[in-house]
């Protein structure tokens, strides 16, 4: 008993020493990077071989600058309903890529260099509009200050597209190249035209390639 109660005491006094050890010990958290700011029109600080803001900014700048120059699409005297959102937008490049980045980005310029040339239709927000419409009709809310429609609106056109890649590797010297393609395209609602097409495209070469997330 004696022997079992000095192995305890023992133990005991080395938990303890090493606790205060512990305790004394000085923890030093060294500061890291500072976050850096870069243009987003321009080559920031991790670069690759895939679509990056840079191009983003480039590609839809020059589809939303082609678009308006189309007598179809912006030249009418009665503005056609459009939608522009990634429902029809594929990725099939090696390219891990949020779509919406694209789509929404061109949209936006468009919405907003249109000047009431173009109507834009929130296709991704239709179920809001219809749970809105849905308690106004059954008197839950007022019907508030627009007018009221019978249904939802239609669109005449609807944004398609594909980004694909090609890829050229070399395994000893560990480098990459791609080729990206970009391709936008306007397509009739109705009769399935396309009445718009544009296309954007690049190629990358670098050592080792970057992981996108």
């Amino acid at each position: 008993m004696r022997r079992f109660r000095a192995r305890a005491l023992g133990l005991n006094g080395a938990v303890l020493a090493f606790a205060a050890l512990a305790a004394c010990q000085k923890v030093v958290n060294e500061p890291g990077s500072p976050t850096t700011y870069s243009d987003p029109a321009g080559p920031g600080l991790v670069r690759g071989v895939g679509i990056e803001s840079q191009d983003i900014v480039s590609m839809t700048d020059q589809m939303m600058r082609d678009i308006l120059t189309q007598p179809r699409l912006a030249a009418q005297k009665k503005p056609p309903s459009v939608i522009v959102d990634s429902g029809y937008f594929k990725n099939e490049s090696a390219s891990v890529i949020n779509k919406n980045t694209i789509t929404d980005r061109l949209r936006v310029s468009l919405n907003r260099a249109a000047a009431g040339r173009m109507v834009f239709i929130g296709r991704h927000y239709a179920g809001m509009v219809e749970r809105e419409r849905d308690v106004k009709r059954h008197g839950v809310t007022d019907k508030g200050t627009t007018e009221t429609t019978e249904a939802q609106k239609g669109a005449d056109y609807r944004l398609g597209g594909r980004i694909t890649s090609v890829d050229t590797r070399d395994a000893r010297a560990g480098a990459v190249t791609r080729y990206n393609q970009i391709v936008f395209e306007m397509v009739d609602l109705e009769t399935g035209e396309i009445v718009w097409s544009g296309i954007y495209e690049f190629t990358k070469s670098m050592q080792d390639d970057v992981v996108y997330r």
